[in-house]
């Protein structure tokens, strides 16, 4: 009985030493608790690893531009004194909306003639073909297209003509006159004041659609030739967040100064992060490969000197280590230690390394 007994103690022994061993290998590998509700307060986020494309690149400086196909300018056609404005920089504005009130000597005379013209066609076509001699019919008839032609060309909207005419009265002929948006779009230059007297095509506003803008690269010759029309580019202000675009034209003439060939890329800008005239960095891939499991660079953090990442297993996170390849525009090869749909953090990764050092050194005393 005495020999049964001691037996029993000692496999409870064994037991609880296994238990505090198991206990002890979980904090050693840094392997973390946390529920979907603590995830989220901490600012972790996971996805699953994926296959992804990448590519050979190069990596160019870059300057931020307007699409000049998506911009226009606002410029009046004849030298006229600045009313009333209607818009600031900005501001969004649509395709024939009022911009500036602009007043001109010019104006108020085309205006006259025109409601002068059109009364006398109105009175030799009310007359007919039969009372008056040909000559005259025509002359009239000229003389009132050539007028309305005049204050098109001037500047005023057909809109504004048909309103004058309506009303008939030439008292109405002051030489006012409106410039209307071109497109949808934003405001980004607007220097005049009111009051200012402006020669012909003096620029008063330029509205740009900036939903789309471009990004000038400026690359080698021998570097450029790696490149088509069509190809994926990566843009970034801070040399952590990229912005994905596309390469939509070549140039084929060398800047003179810094002997460099413009690239252009085209990039939906639906974030306002990046402003025309901003200096940025540019990726530029020039040849694709086959796909291979991928993750982003912020999955990945370095511990006890080998790149790791942290692998959702339940509620818990379990550092990995990993063995990386090539590197592309913020993603990295994994070429072991991950299988394509196993989920990681992709961000956070840095809070998790610090609890788990954390839970070893608490381990540890």
């Amino acid at each position: 009985m005495k020999l049964y007994i001691a037996a029993v103690l000692a496999l409870f022994a064994l037991s609880g030493h296994a238990g505090e061993q198991a206990h002890d290998d979980e904090h050693a590998n840094g392997k973390l608790e946390m529920s979907a509700a603590q995830r989220k307060a901490q600012g972790i986020e996971t996805a699953g690893v994926v296959m992804r494309q990448l590519s050979a690149v190069v990596n160019a400086p870059g300057e931020v531009e307007i699409d000049l196909y998506r911009s226009a300018q606002v410029t009046p056609r004849i030298t006229a004194q600045v009313a009333s404005r209607h818009a600031r920089l900005g501001d969004r504005v649509k395709k024939g909306q009022k911009l500036v009130t602009l007043s001109s000597v010019a104006m108020a005379e085309a205006q006259g003639d025109l409601v002068e013209a059109d009364r006398e066609w109105k009175r030799v076509q009310k007359l007919g073909r039969k009372v008056v001699s040909d000559k005259r019919y025509v002359s009239a008839q000229v003389a009132r297209q050539r007028a309305w032609a005049t204050v098109l060309a001037y500047g005023m909207s057909k809109t504004e003509v048909n309103e004058l005419l309506s009303k008939g009265d030439a008292s109405l002929a002051t030489g006012e006159f409106d410039l209307l948006s071109p497109q949808d779009g934003t405001i980004i230059f607007d220097r005049f004041v009111i009051g200012e007297v402006v020669e012909t095509g003096r620029l008063l506003f330029e509205v740009s659609d900036e939903s789309v803008i471009w990004v000038e690269a400026k690359l080698r010759p021998e570097q450029a030739s790696n490149v088509q029309i069509g190809s994926v580019a990566h843009i970034s202000v801070d040399g952590k967040s990229w912005i994905d675009g596309r390469v939509v034209q070549l140039h084929h003439r060398l800047d003179a100064g810094s002997r460099t060939l413009g690239v252009r890329i085209e990039v939906s800008e639906k974030k306002d992060v990046l402003h025309p005239g901003q200096y940025v960095q540019v990726t530029l891939e020039t040849r694709s490969s086959e796909k291979r499991i991928a993750v982003p660079e912020s999955a990945l953090v370095l511990m006890q000197g080998s790149p790791t990442v942290f692998k959702l297993d339940g509620d818990a996170l379990l550092p990995v280590p990993v063995e990386t390849g090539d590197s592309s525009a913020g993603w990295v090869e994994i070429t072991s230690g991950l299988a394509l749909g196993e989920e990681v953090v992709i961000k956070g990764a840095f809070t998790l390394k610090s609890l788990a050092l954390k839970s070893q050194i608490g381990d540890e005393h």
